[in-house]
């Protein structure tokens, strides 16, 4: 609780030195020699100080709820060893029998022959395996607390136009979702906003620290455009009369020329703070999108159905924009556009519905095939908060529709790490790299496999949740 409510409920309701009573602050009794009548206190004003201090402890209940008591990482990054297990790269082919160093945070060996610097913990891996930490490519970890209260949920910004809103300054460190998330694998998350057209930048967060500057490895990471759209498409669509119809393309279509000015004058914004000009007004809206105008920070663009995807497509080729495509249900459909531009995709979420009520059940399982086989890049996110820690098996759910398991695998490690650039940072079990991984009782896209073991950065991190804290309490109910 901040420093602020505690003041604020006792000047609602703070008590009486003489009887203990708790009164309302300002209207208590006149004290004895101090002149004036007693007062007691009347059913109406009783009620409506307990109104009060419910309301005023409702309005703080969501930060308190958004703590979580597990420890978020110990501090300390010391030498570990893990040997005779069997290791995957990922990059590369698996190890047998191999060993992994890491080393204040980094990894410093891996091979079947790495020596095991003095001093070092060592752990056994026999009969494990060890694989980088699973990232998902687009989530609200960290935004989201409990959906139904407002004060823990901090996902998009008021408005339409929101380039300047920052995804790392709103992540949670001590969110409860984050150990669960972590315990099923995933080491770093992706966290962007939602809402309006453009939402704002997302950021790239590893799943421990205590504070959000040190979770984030990379913010600004892409600016994100949730593309108008004209309908969703969806099974629940409701067909429109004419006017309906009318009303919808009208504001479709100043949907699209807001985008189109922002983006025009965000282009002139930057040309006059390249001038350096005097007269020069700043404008945090404008200066937040001139690294997007200039090519140097990629745009994720949300759209789903074909007419979208294309209307999107264009968008970029006017602006000339560096663009990752998300979503993207209909992909199937754009493969010769996304190749002729080099552009990625970011699929998902996979396990869900299609767009079309006539579409293939299995679309969204097989369109990750469908780009591999066109040689189009691509990862897998969850796009959700909660149910983040399922990430692994909506890369499952790609393998078991074709998809080659060992790329079902990179969709969540190496292939998010090379989309947003951090690739020779993390990703895959390599020599230089932040020691990100996970050691697990077998393939992690299987949903009865265990993570034994996790690192984060080179920090041994409990596998501990509110979950595992009530299993562990109620498993030795006498």
């Amino acid at each position: 609780m901040s420093r602020r409510t505690t003041p604020l409920i006792r000047r609602f309701a703070a008590p009486s030195p003489a009887s203990g009573r708790r009164e309302i602050v300002g209207h208590s009794p006149a004290r004895a020699g101090e002149g004036g009548p007693e007062r007691s206190e009347g059913p109406g004003e009783g009620r409506l100080r307990r109104r009060t201090i419910a309301l005023t402890c409702a309005f703080f209940a969501g930060n308190l709820f958004a703590q979580s008591v597990i420890m978020n990482n110990p501090g300390k990054k010391p030498a570990f060893a893990i040997r005779n297990a069997t290791i995957y790269p990922v990059t590369s082919a698996p190890i047998a029998n191999g060993t992994i160093v890491f080393d204040k945070g980094v990894i410093t060996a891996v091979g079947a022959n790495a020596v095991i610097p003095p001093g070092a913990t060592v752990i056994d891996g026999t009969g494990l395996s060890v694989y980088p930490g699973l990232i998902d490519a687009g989530s609200q970890v960290g935004l989201t607390e409990i959906s139904s209260v407002p004060g823990s949920v901090d996902v998009a910004e008021l408005g339409d136009i929101n380039p300047n809103a920052r995804a790392e300054i709103a992540a949670n460190p001590h969110s409860n979702v984050i150990p669960v998330t972590r315990i099923n694998g995933i080491t770093t998350a992706v966290v962007e906003p939602e809402g309006g057209i453009i939402s704002g930048s997302s950021a790239l967060i590893q799943l421990a620290g205590w504070t959000p500057g040190e979770m984030t490895l990379k913010a600004p990471l892409a600016m994100h455009i949730h593309f108008p759209r004209l309908r969703t498409g969806g099974f629940d669509e409701q067909p429109q009369d004419e006017e309906a119809e009318k009303e919808a393309k009208k504001n479709y279509s100043k949907q699209i020329d807001k985008l189109r000015d922002t983006f025009r004058d965000a282009q002139a914004y930057a040309k006059a703070a390249a001038a350096h000009g005097k007269r020069f007004d700043r404008d945090l809206i404008l200066e937040a999108l001139v690294p997007v105008v200039e090519g140097r920070e990629p745009v994720v663009i949300h759209a789903n159905l074909e007419r979208d995807i294309r209307a999107a497509l264009k968008f970029a080729d006017e602006f000339k924009l560096k663009t990752i495509l998300s979503e993207a249900g209909d992909v199937a459909k754009v493969i010769p556009e996304l190749k002729s531009r080099n552009i990625p995709v970011i699929l998902g979420p996979i396990l869900a519905l299609p767009a079309h009520e006539d579409d293939p059940y299995d679309l969204l399982f097989t369109n990750a095939k469908t780009l591999h086989d066109a040689g189009v890049p691509f990862a897998i996110q969850t796009s959700d908060s909660h149910n983040a820690r399922n990430l692994p098996y909506h890369a499952a759910a790609c393998a078991a529709f074709g998809l080659p398991k060992d790329v079902a695998l990179k969709a969540i490690t190496i292939a998010p790490a090379q989309i947003f650039g951090v690739a020779d940072r993390l990703g895959s079990l390599e020599v230089g790299k932040m020691a990100n991984l996970i050691v697990t009782d077998g393939d992690p896209l299987e949903i009865v496999t265990h993570v034994k073991r996790l690192f984060i950065g080179g920090e041994d991190i409990a596998l501990e949740s509110n979950q595992t804290l009530l299993y562990e309490k109620f498993s030795k109910r006498p």
